[in-house]
């Protein structure tokens, strides 16, 4: 096994965005991972093959305790936490200094330049606290990574190019930022927006999380207040190489020239 471990860190938030995969909002179940079973799974990554992790949720930063998993996860191998921005007041962004000297960056979600279109997805306030707090994070020594989903990327090349020079100025060179499709899971389905992303589309992610292991982080999804099952390896996420081995066996099993095309996160 190589690649990225994701770790899906929880399903609750405090932004509501129109595509979220796992229809996570602020009064969604929690069902966290846990710290414990986080660094577990992270101390068993290197031995697997494993050269990186990945944390998403929900909002991670919900969570008090993620400053200091990420500064564990750390240690075991570089790290990269999904964050919508929001979540950054005086107290978290003091308990975040300890990362500057660790391989861990926080990728933040901005979508447009624009703060009317980019609050549409995401939420009334979001762009201004996402800016505000970019430049926080960075003088604290902290990696920061631009994450864009857009519903067709190559739509309007101008607005992405502005929202490029807005992250430039924020100190966020063009190779830390993500641009990626939104995908037809989760919310996204429900709206109608996004590429359908199966089994054959998306790129191969061992993702674990409270309610076992998957194929992709695009995997885990809720549709309509139900959880979707289609890219589920096993409820058994413990040791890891068991989730490990069962996706190793999918992908094997792939047909030949069947070559994934969306990498979701």
């Amino acid at each position: 096994m190589s690649g990225r471990l994701w770790l899906y860190a929880n399903y609750h938030c405090n932004l509501r965005c129109a595509y979220c995969l796992t229809e996570s909002a602020p009064r969604v179940a929690r069902r966290e991972l846990g710290e414990e079973h986080a660094l577990a799974a992270a101390r068993e990554a290197p031995e697997l093959g494993f050269t990186a992790i990945g944390v998403t949720g929900g909002e991670p930063f919900l969570l008090d305790y993620m400053p200091r998993l990420l500064a564990g996860l750390g240690r075991e191998l570089p790290t990269v936490v999904l964050s919508n921005g929001t979540a950054f007041n005086a107290r978290r962004l003091h308990a975040m200094e300890p990362l500057a000297d660790l391989p861990v960056h926080v990728q933040v979600s901005l979508d447009f330049a624009e703060p009317r279109d980019n609050d549409a997805m995401r939420g009334p306030g979001n762009f201004a606290r996402v800016v505000a707090a970019i430049p926080r994070l960075r003088e604290r020594g902290v990696g920061v990574r631009i994450s864009t989903t857009l519903e067709d990327p190559d739509a309007d090349p101008e607005g992405l190019e502005r929202l490029c020079e807005l992250h430039r100025s924020l100190g966020v060179p063009d190779e830390d930022h993500v641009v990626r499709p939104v995908v037809r899971r989760g919310r996204a389905s429900t709206n109608g927006m996004g590429l359908r992303a199966g089994l054959e589309e998306l790129d191969p992610e061992l993702t674990v999380t409270a309610d076992g292991a998957f194929y992709s982080p695009a995997g885990p999804t809720v549709t309509a207040g139900r959880p979707d099952t289609d890219l589920l390896l096993t409820r058994v996420t413990s040791p890891l190489a068991h989730p490990a081995e069962a996706l190793a066996r999918v992908v094997a099993a792939r047909p030949a020239g069947d070559d994934a095309s969306i990498g979701v996160r």
